[in-house]
């Protein structure tokens, strides 16, 4: 039997999508975004627009059956020939975009993504203008902190990963974020590190290809979680949360985005060594950041509390107040130190299940 090549049909399209919300229910999951919707502002070619716009009204159909309302667009990295990097144009066509998801039912928030690698938006800053310009409530920003830090702190092509000057430049566009940025204007927070290369992405290297972006090649082969330093991970990502949870004092969904080779391996051992990871990467983030979360697994609630309002969490929400939200003497009496047995335990839980809300203590 050969298995077609088509693209799926609408029809089909919908079938998937009842039957992940359907796996989903079962295991207690929420989907947090349907993504990414890519490839659609600043389009020359206008029947291209056009497709995307009805493809559009078909993800909204999707999302209402997975029960998010929240689909993310990531900025366009198609070939400059096909793209304007006109703003009036990429505003316009995120409006027409707003209007689309706002007459849905229910209605869809949509959230804009800088990709580092993006053909004319590709920094925080380059988003966030346009955010601002399409101004429409259900349009906010994504801040993904690898993009945020793989564009203006690493280049996985020098010898060292680090621009030049660096350091200085990514402490500089965390003031600018904290200072400039409206927090009720952000979606959604996805948070992930990079590794750093035993050789650069040069002509030559096995990941190299002269048709993809250094960063593009880079992110879809070597992301890692949050504090895996071991693994080679260099990005200043705790510097990026603490501005985003600290200094923005962002409250709403977390999750980690990671892509990386190991995840398209085809032994069994897979599944459970990246959860594992991952429960690992939470624990620790819970631990560094002391997180405030909530979350219920079938009627039993679960709470993990602490004390500093700074950090995230994989499929995590932050929330400024929390009606659940323990006692002093109850957090004490919970989670008494970092060598706690049941923080352990319940962090390797938390992670290992993907999804929890959350809130920090102010």
């Amino acid at each position: 039997m050969v298995a077609s090549t088509s693209a799926p049909t609408d029809s089909q399209l919908v079938r998937a999508a009842a039957l992940i919300r359907g796996l989903c229910e079962r295991r207690k999951l929420s989907i947090l975004c349907l993504q990414p919707f890519r490839h659609f502002e600043g389009l020359i070619n206008k029947t291209a627009r056009a497709d995307r716009l009805s493809e559009l009204r078909l993800w909204c159909r999707l999302a209402s059956i997975l029960r998010t309302d929240l689909i993310l667009i990531p900025s366009n990295f198609l070939p400059e020939a096909q793209l304007t990097g006109d703003l009036d144009v990429i505003v316009q066509d995120l409006r027409d975009a707003a209007a689309v998801a706002s007459a849905a039912t229910p209605p869809v928030r949509l959230c804009y993504e800088a990709l580092a690698w993006g053909t004319h938006i590709d920094t925080w800053q380059a988003s966030w203008d346009v955010v601002q310009r399409v101004d429409c409530p259900n349009v906010g920003l994504c801040l993904d902190t690898f993009n945020i830090a793989s564009r203006v702190f690493a280049d996985p092509a020098l010898p060292d990963g680090v621009q030049d000057r660096g350091h200085e430049a990514m402490d500089l566009s965390l003031k600018e974020l904290v200072g400039s940025v409206d927090v009720n204007r952000v979606f959604l927070v996805q948070v992930a590190d990079g590794a750093r290369l035993a050789a650069p992405m040069q002509p030559g290297h096995p990941l190299y290809d002269a048709d993809m972006p250094t960063r593009l090649a880079w992110s879809r082969n070597h992301r890692l979680f949050y504090g895996e330093e071991s693994r080679s991970g260099y990005l200043p990502i705790a510097a990026v949360l603490e501005a985003i949870f600290g200094g923005l004092g962002y409250r709403g969904w977390v999750s980690f985005e990671l892509f990386n080779r190991r995840m398209g391996d085809t032994d069994a051992s897979v599944p459970a060594e990246m959860a594992q990871r991952g429960a690992e990467s939470w624990a620790k983030m819970v631990h560094d950041f002391q997180l405030v979360t909530e979350g219920s697994t079938a009627s039993k609630s679960v709470k993990v509390v602490a004390k500093k309002a700074v950090g995230a969490i994989k499929g995590a929400k932050t929330t400024k107040d929390s009606k659940e939200a323990m006692s002093k003497s109850e957090v004490d009496s919970y989670i008494t130190d970092e060598t706690d047995v049941r923080y352990k335990t319940w962090m390797r839980w938390l992670g290992t299940c993907g999804l929890s809300r959350a809130n920090f203590e102010d």
